[in-house]
């Protein structure tokens, strides 16, 4: 073989060589991701856990020795999920990494069958055990969230019950007699009157007082419309 053939073969053999060492040690990059989701599952209910997935070892990326770690815009650290990993260095390159976060802890579900529109209290609610990321978004943990609500709609014994099945109870009812409060700096009124439309706490309503005036003011409990100067 001639010597500028062998010299070439040489040089390309070298660059192969050199291209087949040069990748990123996955040890590195699964630390970092490690390092971001104890900061972001901080705070969550219950027992959190997670684990990283593989890295491919022969992955053929320039190393790097500096990462920023990041959750997809949406994203959040529950269940399955991936998390971005982007070299600062020179090299520049990013990757996904899949990452799988567990959340063990109580959530509420309903200890016998609820009729809609029924206001809930302690019996009517049970506790169950398991991996809160494997169920639905806005599942209740706490039993303040949800005594006092009312149901959107009727539902079986031993559903999970989600935020958006609850609404809170009126305080105010269509054509109810309720008791107007006007007050500001110094002074207050009240009169009776009758409500003209059904308000939970804190909403707009109505209210025809004893002369035929109607008022708007902010519903409050016991049966009160609140108009304030």
């Amino acid at each position: 073989m001639p010597r500028y053939l062998a010299s070439i073969m040489f040089l390309v053999l070298a660059a192969c060589s050199t291209l087949a060492m040069a990748r990123q040690d996955p040890a590195p990059v699964k630390r970092a991701v490690e390092d971001f989701l104890r900061v972001q599952v901080a705070g969550l209910p219950g027992e959190v856990s997670f684990t990283v997935g593989a890295i491919d070892a022969n992955n053929q990326l320039t190393p790097c020795t500096r990462f920023d770690v990041s959750l997809p815009p949406g994203a959040r650290p529950w269940g399955r999920t991936n998390v971005t990993v982007r070299c600062l260095d020179e090299a520049g390159w990013s990757m996904f990494v899949p990452a799988h976060v567990k959340v063990v802890g109580d959530y509420l579900v309903t200890a016998r069958p609820l009729a809609q529109g029924q206001p809930l209290t302690s019996a009517d609610l049970a506790r169950h055990r398991g991996d809160l990321s494997t169920l639905p978004a806005g599942i209740l943990t706490d039993e303040q969230q949800a005594l006092g609500r009312t149901l959107r709609l009727s539902i079986g014994a031993g559903r999970p019950l989600r935020g958006d099945m609850l609404q809170q109870p009126l305080v105010i009812r269509q054509n109810q007699t309720v008791r107007v409060v006007t007050g500001g700096p110094g002074f207050q009124v009240a009169n009776e009157g009758r409500a003209r439309n059904n308000g939970l706490a804190g909403q707009v309503v109505q209210g025809r007082l004893g002369n035929g005036q109607i008022v708007s003011g902010i519903a409050r409990p016991s049966g009160v419309v609140e108009i304030a100067f």
